[in-house]
């Protein structure tokens, strides 16, 4: 079924906006309006070509004062794959993909650098880590939007920070080098639902950040997550016990009181990156 790019942006966000198709919206904005994450795919490869055809658009992201402090490993082998399958069990899709990407904040080329040219890397440890951070992420998005532009289906994996020492120990990281996220990719075999998303009016401020109504905003948004998009598992029903109303702030609130990434964390911190 088609859709305007309106009723695109009314699906998503339940806000409406006149769009002039010919003069303002075009493929870029539908597939962006469009995205959706894919768990299940098809057997068929994704051709080399395809794959660094790919990898150059997204690494044509912009980059903080051009230092390019990204790196994308390839995690291609059987061993690769039947490592990180093994150490992430609860995510099946990471075995199924036929391509599996890492995404890597990289500070170790830029002090490589300047260590080639004599000087010290001054950078601030929290603005450091904060720029390769953003760079990385920037082109891990500029990957997902080119690979859905020819018909592939993308499925980050932010779960891969929770082995962080023991992915950078397989993957032979240097120092500076951590993993922002994983991407499996392929053909999709499957047609998963669009997340819809926080109003508009809830995220976007003029001038000053507007505080008012947002209670009443996110009760709103849960109402019509739950009709949508609803939950089919509560999250730690032993601590906080079963809801009749359990919705998306209900769910984030329980997710959020609950540690994560600690491997992570330690990882960050003994790289130099004191934060």
């Amino acid at each position: 079924m088609s859709h305007t790019i309106s009723d695109l942006v009314s699906r998503r966000f339940a806000e409406h906006i006149n769009v002039d198709q010919e003069q303002l919206a075009n493929e870029t904005h539908r597939l962006q309006l469009q995205h959706r994450s894919y768990r299940q795919f098809l057997t068929k490869t994704v051709s080399e070509e395809t794959l660094r055809l790919l990898i150059a658009c997204s690494l044509s992201a912009p980059s903080k004062s051009d230092l390019q402090q990204v790196s994308i490993i390839h995690l291609e082998s059987n061993q690769s794959r039947d490592f990180i399958q093994g150490a992430l069990p609860s995510i099946p899709w990471i075995e199924t993909a036929p391509v599996l990407l890492l995404f890597c904040g990289d500070s170790h080329r830029i002090q490589s650098v300047c260590k080639m040219h004599k000087t010290n890397f001054a950078h601030s440890p929290i603005d450091a880590f904060l720029n390769t951070a953003t760079d990385t992420a920037m082109v891990l998005q500029n990957f997902i939007i080119a690979a859905e532009a020819v018909g592939l289906g993308c499925c980050p994996i932010s779960a891969v920070r929770e082995i962080t020492e023991q992915l950078v120990e397989f993957c032979q990281m240097p120092k500076g080098v951590y993993p922002l996220a994983g991407l499996c990719i392929g053909y999709p075999d499957e047609e998963p639902d669009i997340s819809i998303r926080l109003p508009m009016s809830a995220t976007l401020h003029k001038n000053t950040y507007d505080t008012k109504n947002l209670e009443a905003k996110i009760s709103n948004y849960n109402m019509r997550r739950q009709e949508i998009n609803p939950y089919k598992t509560q999250r730690q029903i032993e601590k906080y016990g079963s809801s009749d109303t359990y919705g998306w702030s209900n769910d984030k609130a329980r997710q959020t009181s609950k540690k994560e990434r600690l491997s992570f964390d330690h990882h960050i911190r003994k790289q130099g990156f004191d934060i």
